[in-house]
C-alpha cells in the first residue's frame, strides 16, 4: 500500500494545539471518539502490555468541577495574566492568550478525554512510564485531526492530579499523562507552525556538530559543516545583547581570539566591518581577518561573514531568543563555502579531511563554551 505522501505530511505538519478555535456548541460522537482511541491504541506500548487507559467525560456537572479544579491548579493566574496584559505582542503571549481563553472555557468543552496509564513513575527520571502513553495520545490528536476535531495537549490539571483522581473515581496506581479537550474544529485550514530549520537542531555524529548542506556534495566542506553552542540565562536579552554584540567579548574567554577593532564606524550594524586578531599557541600561527556585518537586529541576532561579505571562510552569529527564565542564547558557526586554512589543509591532505575537520571543530566548539559561559557569568551578575 502506498501512502499519499503530501496528504501525510499536511497532517504531520498542521496538527495544531487548538484552543481559540474549538466549536463549542457542536456535539461530538461516542462512535468517533472511539475510533480515534482504537487507531491511537495501535501505537507500541511498552513490553506490549495493554496497560493505557482512556477517560471520557461528557457530564456537564463533572466537566465544571473539573475546569475548576483546572484554573486552581493555574488556569486562574492565566486567565488574570491575560487581562492584565492586554493585546499580545509577540508569539508567546499569543499562546498564552489562546491557553487563559481554554481556562476560561474548559467546562464548556464538548469533551475532555483523559490518558491514563497503569504504573507509578519511580522518580528515576527514566521515561519507562510515559513512553507507553505519550505516542498513543499524539496519535489520537492526528487521528482527531484527520477527521476535522481538533484538541490541545494540557498537563495543568496535574497540579490537582489527587482531587481529580478523587473527582473521577481514578484508583491508586494509575498516573494521568495529558488531558485532551476535544470538539470540532472552527474550520480546518490550520498551517504549518514557524520552526527552526532543521539544519539549526540537528547535530550529526556529535552534539552541536551541524550541517547546512547534508545531501551528496563534492567534499566536507562543500556539506558546510558548522558547530552551535547554546546557553540558558537567567538575564534580559536587552542585556545578553549588550555582550553579545560587543565584537571583543569573546577576546575575554577564548583561547584564540584576541580581540578585534572597528574598521567602519564604532559599533554594530548591517554593513560595518571589523579586523579581528587571532592566536594559536598549539600550531605557532597568528593571523587577523576581516569581518562583515551580514545580520544585526538588537536584542535578537548578530551575525558577521569572515573574509568576504559574499563568499565567507566562515560564517558566526549570535542569536538570542527570549525563555520564560530570561534568555537563550546560541552562537553558530558554519565553515566555508570559500577555503579556510582549515579547508585548505583538508584539501591537501584528503586522507585525513575527517580528523582534520573534526580537530577543528572540537577546538570552536571549546572555545565558544568558554564564551557562552562567560557571557552567562555576566549578565547573570547583573540580573
Amino acid at each position: 500500500m502506498e501512502f499519499d505522501i503530501e496528504q501525510t505530511d499536511e497532517l504531520l505538519s498542521t496538527t495544531r494545539a487548538v484552543r481559540l478555535r474549538l466549536d463549542l456548541e457542536r456535539d461530538v460522537p461516542d462512535d468517533l471518539l472511539l475510533r480515534c482511541i482504537e487507531l491511537a491504541e495501535q501505537a507500541p506500548t511498552g513490553a506490549g502490555v495493554s496497560s493505557r487507559r482512556w477517560l471520557v467525560i461528557r457530564d456537564q456537572e463533572t466537566k465544571s468541577r473539573l475546569a475548576e479544579l483546572y484554573r486552581a491548579a493555574g488556569g486562574s493566574r492565566m486567565i488574570d495574566r491575560s487581562q492584565e496584559r492586554g493585546k499580545p505582542e509577540d508569539l508567546q503571549e499569543r499562546v498564552a492568550d489562546s491557553a487563559a481563553h481554554l481556562a476560561a472555557n474548559l467546562e464548556k468543552v464538548p469533551v475532555l478525554v483523559l490518558a491514563t496509564i497503569w504504573g507509578v513513575h519511580d522518580g528515576s527520571g527514566r521515561p519507562g512510564l510515559f513512553d507507553s502513553v505519550i505516542q498513543a495520545a499524539w496519535s489520537f490528536c492526528l487521528a482527531l485531526r484527520a477527521r476535522g476535531l481538533g484538541s490541545a495537549w494540557t498537563t495543568l490539571h496535574l497540579g490537582k492530579a489527587k482531587e481529580f483522581a478523587e473527582l473521577l473515581g481514578i484508583p491508586d496506581g494509575v498516573t494521568q499523562v495529558v488531558l485532551l479537550p476535544v470538539a470540532w474544529t472552527i474550520g480546518t485550514d490550520f498551517k504549518p507552525a514557524s520552526r527552526r530549520n532543521t539544519s539549526e537542531i540537528v547535530w550529526f555524529d556529535r552534539w552541536g556538530y551541524t550541517k547546512e548542506n547534508p545531501g551528496e556534495v563534492s567534499s566536507l566542506i562543500a556539506a558546510a559543516p558548522g558547530v552551535t553552542v547554546e546557553i540558558d540565562i537567567a538575564a534580559s536579552p536587552e542585556r545578553v545583547w549588550e555582550l553579545a554584540s560587543d565584537i571583543n567579548i569573546s577576546a575575554r574567554f577564548s583561547d584564540e581570539f584576541q580581540g578585534a577593532d572597528w574598521i567602519d564606524g564604532d559599533g554594530p550594524s548591517v554593513g560595518a566591518s571589523f579586523r579581528g586578531r587571532n592566536e594559536r599557541a598549539d600550531a605557532n600561527r597568528v593571523w587577523e581577518t576581516t569581518s562583515y556585518v551580514v545580520e544585526c537586529e538588537p536584542s535578537r541576532v548578530f551575525a558577521w561573514n569572515v573574509n568576504d561579505r559574499d563568499q565567507p571562510s566562515a560564517q558566526w552569529r549570535f542569536e538570542l531568543e527570549k525563555i520564560p527564565s530570561g534568555t537563550r542564547l546560541r552562537q553558530r558557526l558554519i565553515i566555508g563555502p570559500s577555503l579556510s586554512a582549515t579547508g585548505r589543509a583538508m584539501e591537501a591532505n584528503p586522507d585525513q579531511a575527517q580528523q582534520i575537520l573534526t580537530s577543528r571543530r572540537e577546538q570552536h566548539r571549546g572555545n565558544m563554551i568558554l564564551n557562552l559561559q562567560g557571557i552567562k557569568r555576566l549578565a547573570e551578575a547583573d540580573a
